[in-house]
C-alpha cells in the first residue's frame, strides 16, 4: 500500500538529488518499494485486520523520522492540492471504500481461471529499459516491468506465460533523465513530440522524443521473449521526407550492436539507418494492402532486423484505427 507519508519521502528524496533526479511521478511508488523489500510494508490484507490503524502510525513515525533528517516540512507540503492532515483524511476515507470491495487471494483465483482454459491478459506498466533489474539503472522505476513481472507479479508459472505482444513507438520517447542514445534534440524532435502529442498525461511534461533504437527494442524482445510485435503512432512520421532507425551504436570509438552495462554512465552514439518517409495521410487507412509501399517496408525492414513480426500497426489515437498484417 502506497500511504500518504511515502508520498512525501518520495518528494524529499527527489528534491535532494538535484541535478541526478530520476524525473520520479512523486506517487510514493519508490519508496512503498523500498518498505516491501525491508519487510516494513502494508498490504491491502491489513485493512481488514483490528490492528491496521496502529501498524499505519507506526510506519508513519518511520517515515516522519526519516523526513526530518531532510528538513522537510511535510505538514505544510501540499499533494493533489491538499496539505498533509487534509490528504490523510481523504486517504483513510478510500480505504473505507475499499473495505466495501470482496478480496480475494487473487493467485488463486487466476491459476484457477487457467486451469479452466479461461484467457488472461496481463498488461505491464512502463517500457523494458525502466525495468529496476535490465533497465538503464539507476534511472529506472522500483519494480521489473518486463514479462517475468508477471509470474512474480500475479503467482503465475513461467510455463503458463503464452503470447507475449511487444509493444512499440514507431519512434522513441522517454521521460525524465537517463541514457537516450537516439534522442532527437533539433527540429525533428520537436516535431516528433507535437505531431505524437508526447506531454505527461499526469504532468505535463514534453517527453523526450527520437528516432527508433532497434538495439533498444531487440535487447527488449530478448528479455520479454516477445513473439509479435505491435507498433504504435506510426502516423505520426506521416510528414518526414527521411526517417532514422538506429541499428547499432558507438562507444568510447568502438561499434557495438548491443545495450551495455556502461549505457548508464558513458554516452553512446548511434549509427543510424536512413529509410524514406511515406509523406502522406494514413489516418483513414484500414486495410493491410492499402498501406503505402513505404511505410511497408519500413514495417518489413524493423522484422528482418528483429526476428519477429510485426502483426498490428496504429495509424491514428483512436482504438479502431489499427491495422491487422
Amino acid at each position: 500500500m502506497i500511504l500518504p507519508t511515502h508520498r512525501l519521502l518520495d518528494a524529499a528524496y527527489e528534491a535532494a538529488k538535484g541535478k541526478a533526479k530520476i524525473g520520479s511521478t512523486l506517487k510514493g511508488i519508490g519508496p512503498t518499494y523500498t518498505d516491501k523489500s525491508a519487510r516494513l510494508g502494508l498490504r491491502i490484507g491489513n485493512i481488514s485486520r483490528n490492528d491496521f490503524t496502529i501498524k499505519y502510525h507506526e510506519l508513519k513515525e518511520r517515515h516522519v523520522k526519516i523526513l526530518s533528517s531532510y528538513d522537510f516540512d511535510y505538514k505544510n507540503h501540499e499533494m493533489d492540492g491538499l496539505n498533509f492532515s487534509a490528504y490523510e483524511e481523504k486517504w483513510f476515507s478510500a480505504i473505507e471504500e475499499i473495505k466495501l470491495i470482496n478480496t480475494i487471494d487473487s493467485e488463486y483465483f487466476i491459476n484457477e481461471s487457467l486451469n479452466k482454459n479461461k484467457r488472461v491478459l496481463a498488461e505491464g506498466a512502463q517500457g523494458t529499459m525502466l525495468d529496476v533489474d535490465f533497465g538503464t539503472y539507476p534511472f529506472v522505476t522500483s519494480s521489473n516491468t518486463v514479462t517475468a513481472g508477471v509470474c512474480t507479479g500475479l503467482g503465475i508459472a513461467p510455463h503458463k506465460v503464452g503470447e507475449v505482444y511487444g509493444i512499440f513507438k514507431a519512434y522513441c520517447t522517454r521521460v525524465g533523465s537517463g541514457p537516450f542514445p537516439s534522442e532527437d534534440l533539433g527540429n525533428d524532435g520537436q516535431r516528433l513530440r507535437d505531431e505524437g502529442n508526447e506531454y505527461g498525461s499526469t504532468t505535463g511534461r514534453p517527453r523526450r522524443c527520437g528516432w527508433l533504437d532497434l538495439v533498444a527494442l531487440k535487447y527488449s524482445i530478448m528479455l520479454n521473449g516477445v513473439t509479435q510485435l505491435l507498433m504504435t503512432k506510426a502516423d505520426v512520421l506521416n510528414s518526414f521526407d527521411t526517417i532514422k532507425v538506429a541499428t547499432a551504436y558507438t562507444l568510447n570509438g568502438k561499434k557495438i550492436e548491443y545495450f551495455p552495462f556502461e549505457g548508464s554512465y558513458e554516452p553512446l552514439y548511434p549509427k543510424y539507418e536512413f529509410l524514406q518517409g511515406w509523406k502522406t495521410d494514413i489516418s483513414d487507412v484500414t486495410k493491410a494492402d492499402d498501406i503505402p509501399a513505404k511505410l511497408a517496408h519500413y514495417t518489413r525492414f524493423i522484422e528482418q532486423q528483429t526476428g519477429v513480426p510485426v502483426k498490428i500497426i496504429s495509424v491514428g489515437p483512436d482504438r479502431n484505427q489499427v491495422i491487422h498484417l
